[in-house]
């Protein structure tokens, strides 16, 4: 399990994790440009979260969502860009693929365009046979 640094904490108590934290980040990201706040407290919601607080600050988050039987969708991973490099991500990995209710799971799957080297330091692979998968996408989704 990966340390967290002195004045850093995990918290997976759900009514803890700060939509409002959440969505200014997400609405700046490449994945979710301009998201709405209430698809986020949506997602939040229906999904279980890992959060990084320093201090009252949440400055990281990760949520999954899953049926807790046969998989997982890992989503919406950010650290504030002035608390990256102190392995905050690494320590929300480890405590999701440690979660009690995630084991067993046949299938963790996600979408990055640049975090490949940090989901593969945590045994996470491209998809071996890609011919297999597909998606329905909605660009305008977020509009």
């Amino acid at each position: 399990m990966t340390e967290l640094p002195a004045g850093y904490e995990i918290i997976g108590d759900q009514a803890r994790i700060d939509a409002v934290a959440a969505h200014a980040y997400l609405t700046r990201s490449y994945w979710s440009p301009g998201i709405a706040f209430d698809i986020v407290a949506k997602g939040i919601r229906n999904s279980l979260c890992v959060a990084v607080f320093n201090g009252d600050a949440q400055v990281a988050m990760a949520r999954v969502v899953t049926d807790y039987t046969t998989m997982a969708y890992l989503a919406d991973v950010y650290v504030l860009e002035e608390h990256r490099g102190r392995g905050l991500s690494h320590a929300m990995l480890d405590w999701l693929h440690a979660h009690p209710d995630l084991q067993g799971l046949r299938r963790w799957v996600l979408f990055t365009a640049d975090a490949h080297a940090l989901y593969a330091a945590h045994g996470w692979t491209a998809h071996p046979h890609p011919e297999r998968l597909m998606v329905r996408v909605d660009p305008a989704a977020f509009a």
